[in-house]
């Protein structure tokens, strides 16, 4: 079964004379353990495209399943439910300014069943180093650079253990050996865990990581990158 699977999915911003359509007739499947980049210029419509698949919008038309759940259609209870297996690492970080690091990663783990308050805090601690934050566990958000807390974000998606990680610019904030380390990682959790990758970059340097590059610009998929 597919992680992803979209037909024909159009989406739009605005009503009347403003209305203005930013993604145009997408299809696309996506399958356990397959890391897939998407490029393309800004405002082509690639961050609108994560978030209708992430379950963060109501999908306008077409036909959206992500993990076996239809989203045309659904509900916000369902939207919720479906967001449980995913992962998501966006370019706004996402913290919550009061909670530490290791509290902020901890929040992913707290999605996993049946762990106890320990192991929730080892699982935080364990992701927290393979992103090279082990001496920054203590801090809070402001007291770390945008590079720092984009590794928080990205420890955080991967707590949960998540069946669908949806990346938008992980690498943006960082250097790049540590983008390297990074895209790395997202690449063992797809063929360790059968975990579907789907990220949004314009980093030339991580392009090799990819199972599949796809191309989008005015809304569509190019034709050659599907």
């Amino acid at each position: 079964m597919a992680s992803v699977e979209l037909q024909n999915l159009s989406h739009s911003y605005g009503r009347g004379e403003m209305r203005r359509q930013v993604l145009q007739g997408i299809s696309l499947r996506i399958d356990p353990g397959e890391v897939v980049l998407l490029t393309g210029p800004s405002g082509c419509g690639k961050t609108t495209l994560l978030t209708l698949i992430g379950a963060l919008r109501t999908v306008q038309s077409g036909h959206v399943t992500v993990l076996g759940h239809r989203l045309d259609g659904a509900g916000r209870r369902q939207r919720q439910q479906v967001r449980r297996g995913i992962g998501m690492i966006f370019q706004g970080h996402n913290l919550l300014r009061c909670l530490t690091a290791e509290q902020n990663v901890q929040m992913g783990a707290d999605l996993l069943p049946g762990l106890g308050y320990r192991a929730r805090r080892d699982e935080a601690r364990q992701w927290l180093r393979s992103v090279g934050l082990k001496d920054q566990m203590g801090k809070l958000p402001h007291d770390l650079s945008g590079g720092q807390k984009q590794r928080v974000a990205i420890a955080r998606a991967l707590a949960a253990h998540p069946r669908l990680l949806l990346a938008d610019e992980p690498t943006a904030a960082l250097d790049g050996a540590t983008g390297r380390e990074v895209v790395e990682l997202l690449r063992r959790l797809a063929r360790d865990q059968s975990c579907a990758v789907l990220m949004v970059t314009h980093d030339p340097r991580i392009l090799d990581v990819a199972d599949r590059l796809l191309q989008m610009e005015d809304g569509c998929l190019l034709p050659a990158a599907q």
